[in-house]
């Protein structure tokens, strides 16, 4: 019977009032961490002091939901980081999350932009923001420049990119509308960033949209259907967008459930047993560990046999600058929502001054 499809439709999508209370929750506190975390982005703090408060945030806030209730095989519901706190400063585009023992954070100055990206997840139902501030902007004392272009090329793509995404608009639109938006206020979409479909326990799903078209990366077309739900993640560049890995440490690492290896090290095998009971599916970072240095030690032999895939720090060219904005979005009939609403996006407006703007 319809009925019938209708509910396998609705189980294949995870979208269901039950399942939408915890995607909501999950933005609740993403959004909740990343105001938090906004008010502690001063001058002369430690970033590998505030990624670890982020993440001691999410687990507090997780902790107090959903209480005592268990996941749909029976399980107590597990909860908490779906991807760590990154805190990305100036030419670093992301995935940044030093640990302050195997490498020191950056201090932040006045003038530092900030990129802070982070996840949540209830019961494997998760959410990802992003935001960026730049360190002492007031309303005396504004963003200009193409410091002022590449941040509202960023907050305005994000914003052109949840109307672009609408049931029956195709991924590609979407790549061609961010090129408008870079094209007008003369910045780069930084090449590699991917939006990616969320679903029940899977960050990145298959179907996926380039935030810039490349040649030597291509994704399948698809057409955005109601029901599901995307990520909208635009990271601009006063630079060429093309950012390589320099000498930051790589902290953040994702398990690959697919693989399986008889371990030899000892700290190998400890460190695939926490993140197969604490963090997988999920990205988790190196100061997450119980027992970080044995982590750090027990990683090579977990790459090279690819039961770990890594997530590079990334860098423009020194002098440049990487703006980004991030939130979970949902296509219904009716159109696209922002579920990461109440993001504080007039902490960047009210303190940035370009003289460009996109044109209808």
């Amino acid at each position: 019977s319809r009925e019938k499809e209708r509910m396998a439709e609705e189980e294949e999508l995870d979208i269901n009032d039950s399942t939408l209370d915890k995607y909501k929750g999950a933005c609740e506190i993403a959004n909740n961490t990343l105001k938090a975390l906004l008010k502690a982005l001063v001058a002369g703090k430690n970033t590998a002091e505030l990624c670890a408060l982020g993440n001691k945030l999410i687990i507090a806030q997780t902790d107090k939901v959903f209480k005592g209730k268990m996941s749909s095989d029976g399980k107590p519901m597990k909860k908490g980081v779906a991807f760590p706190v990154c805190l990305s400063v100036n030419d670093c585009c992301g995935n940044h999350c030093p640990t302050g023992k195997s490498e020191s954070g950056h201090i932040l100055a006045d003038g530092d932009m900030v990129k802070i990206d982070l996840g949540v997840h209830i019961d494997y139902y998760c959410s990802v923001v992003a935001h960026t501030v730049v360190i002492g902007a007031t309303e005396e004392a504004k963003v200009t420049g193409k410091e002022a272009d590449v941040l509202m090329a960023a907050l305005n793509g994000a914003q052109v990119a949840l109307k672009t995404i609408q049931p029956g608009v195709t991924n590609t639109q979407v790549t061609e509308a961010m090129k408008k938006v870079g094209e007008q206020y003369e910045v780069n979409p930084v090449k590699g960033v991917l939006m990616h479909q969320i679903k029940h326990g899977v960050i990145d799903g298959n179907n996926c949209i380039l935030l810039r078209e490349e040649e030597d990366h291509d994704v399948e077309e698809f057409v955005f259907e109601a029901g599901r739900i995307y990520t909208v993640d635009v990271m601009m560049s006063t630079g060429a967008g093309k950012p390589i890995e320099r000498d930051a440490k790589t902290t953040v690492f994702k398990r690959d459930l697919a693989m399986k290896y008889q371990l030899k090290m000892q700290a190998s095998r400890a460190l695939l047993s926490d993140v197969d009971n604490n963090h997988a599916p999920f990205p988790f970072a190196l100061s997450q560990m119980k027992d970080e240095n044995q982590a750090r030690l027990g990683v090579k032999e977990c790459l090279e046999h690819q039961l770990l895939h890594k997530f590079p720090v990334l860098f423009e060219k020194p002098g440049d600058k990487v703006a980004q904005f991030k939130y979970t979005v949902i296509v219904l009939p009716s159109g696209t929502t922002n579920m990461s609403t109440g993001l504080p996006v007039e902490v960047t407006s009210a303190v940035v001054s370009s003289d460009k703007a996109l044109s209808p």
